[in-house]
């Protein structure tokens, strides 16, 4: 069940480290990337922080730059790294773009960019048969200060049978 190829960005990987789901990403994706400032901000910037270690550690996360003419615009709208995550999925047939931030996956949909959060790859994963349940994930995740929005958490954990 593996998809072309991903591109994340690092809230989504530093999450996937958190509750160590950092290999869901080979087995649903063909092509794991990351753009530089992804990888700065989480291995170099985030050096000591939950997933730095992790991250760096992983031996399928291919890192490369984006074009420069297609990240400038995108950087008025969000930050470095969301630009090139989007940038390079702009450039890479068939992507996906790993976001959660609420702007980001908005200017990728404007973009027409198909985009997947951290919940989604948990949804994805559940129904593969990859994990058991997303609910201690969740739990896990919220433990560790990442938030995320109630509803969504209700609308994933009913989509796959999870419900309260």
């Amino acid at each position: 069940m593996t998809n072309a190829a991903i591109i994340a960005d690092s809230s989504p990987l530093i999450a996937l480290a958190i509750i160590e789901q950092l290999d869901l990403l080979p087995q649903l994706y063909q092509s794991v990337y990351a753009p530089p400032a992804v990888w700065d901000e989480v291995t170099v910037k985030g050096i000591g922080l939950p997933g730095s270690q992790a991250v760096s550690q992983v031996p399928w996360l291919t890192i490369q730059a984006s074009e420069p003419a297609i990240l400038e615009p995108l950087l008025i709208l969000v930050d470095r790294g969301e630009a090139e995550a989007i940038a390079l999925a702009q450039a890479i047939p068939n992507s996906t773009v790993l976001l959660d931030d609420a702007q980001a996956r908005r200017v990728a949909e404007r973009l027409a960019i198909r985009r997947i959060g951290t919940l989604g790859i948990l949804r994805r994963a559940k129904k593969a048969g990859l994990i058991p349940a997303l609910k201690p994930y969740i739990q896990t995740m919220q433990a560790n200060g990442i938030y995320i929005r109630s509803s969504l958490i209700e609308a994933v954990l009913r989509d796959v049978g999870e419900t309260p």
